[in-house]
């Protein structure tokens, strides 16, 4: 199962809130992307978190349920998704504990100013570089990469590109055998970073083995929407690969819940 199976009595905050910090002046579809793929990952309440009121313009009219808010300073959610489209930093403003904490873009680099029990990371081997950490492209080099990422900076690590890699600290280690070059398009990271925040808001993993094999789900998911659009559609977009994920998801659901 990708998608966590909701009891009957569940409720909007019982099965996962998240808040998302996405997108700037120059880049704001990263805050309709990323909105977009953490709606769809299971979490009931979304939360969208921004002074640029273009930003959530967009993020309104494109998606009516989620909320939209100034400051995060009063925010408590189960996980929280930042640095899509390069927003600006907020790691001063954050009062309230963090669990589950996804990081990407520029916001990668800011690891070091941010507490949370569960921080996962989501570069690719160019953003791995500009904080450090050098690797060729081969598959060899790239999973040495996203371990000696895992070990030194002590969080999950995906590392995104062919044969995407996702590892953890304490050796969880799993390799995406699905995804095809429909991914290489801009936007699809972040409709990723907000499907594992997502994800990772509904299955509430307890350790960071199980919040790899969670974001694992996200990425088989994400790589399986980006195949089913391709079959569709050429050249394939990151709207194509939003448009089928849910279909995506409630086709593998009906097939493989118990």
């Amino acid at each position: 199962m990708l998608l966590n199976k909701l009891p009957d009595n569940a409720h909007k905050y019982s099965h996962g809130t998240v808040a998302v910090v996405a997108g700037s002046a120059q880049y704001p579809g990263a805050a309709v992307l990323t909105i977009g793929g953490a709606r769809r990952g299971g979490s009931g309440y979304i939360r969208y978190i921004s002074q640029d009121n273009f930003c959530k313009s967009l993020v309104i009219t494109t998606f009516p349920d989620v909320v939209c808010e100034d400051n995060v300073s009063s925010v408590e959610v189960d996980a929280w998704v930042i640095g899509p489209g390069n927003p600006q930093p907020i790691y001063n403003s954050i009062s309230s504990p963090i669990t589950y904490l996804v990081l990407d873009a520029g916001a990668i680099r800011e690891i070091k100013e941010y507490s949370a029990k569960f921080i996962v990371v989501t570069p690719h081997v160019g953003e791995a570089r500009k904080i450090g950490f050098e690797s060729g492209v081969s598959e060899i080099e790239r999973k040495k990469l996203a371990l000696k990422m895992a070990e030194e900076l002590q969080c999950v690590v995906l590392l995104k590109g062919r044969k995407s890699v996702v590892v953890s600290p304490s050796g969880a280690y799993f390799v995406d055998d699905i995804a095809g070059p429909e991914l290489a398009t801009a936007g699809t990271g972040d409709i990723l970073s907000g499907l594992i925040g997502s994800m990772l808001a509904s299955w509430k993993p307890e350790n960071v083995n199980e919040v790899a094999e969670v974001v694992f789900k996200a990425v088989t998911a994400h790589a399986l929407a980006g195949r089913e659009a391709a079959k569709l559609i050429a050249p394939v977009t990151a709207t194509d690969i939003l448009e089928r994920l849910p279909y995506l998801l409630r086709n593998y659901q009906e097939n493989t819940i118990d």
